[in-house]
């Protein structure tokens, strides 16, 4: 369809209900994802845990902060986490 269609909610409800892309009709550069801002924080290591995760990010074929995040991210209860693959598109 045209990116210039407009549907009424009801249409866009019904297309959505029975799994129809509706993809056409949205914005995605204004979409959000609440909660999964990025935040900066920081921590001291010891310098041989250091070069160790330097070490297994790089067999990993991953940085080292990607590493450390979803190491955390498998540690944090299920209730209260999302996984860190879901995020990591």
């Amino acid at each position: 369809m045209n990116e210039n269609t407009i549907l009424k909610a009801e249409e866009f409800d019904r297309r959505f209900d029975v799994g129809e892309d509706i993809s056409d009709f949205l914005d995605f550069s204004q979409a959000t994802r609440p909660g999964l801002e990025k935040q900066t924080v920081s921590f001291s290591f010891p310098s041989w845990m250091i070069s160790s995760m330097t070490d297994q990010a790089k067999i990993l074929g991953v940085s080292t902060e990607a590493m450390v995040t979803m190491w955390i991210s498998e540690k944090l209860p299920k209730t209260q986490r999302h996984t860190f693959q879901e995020h990591a598109q």
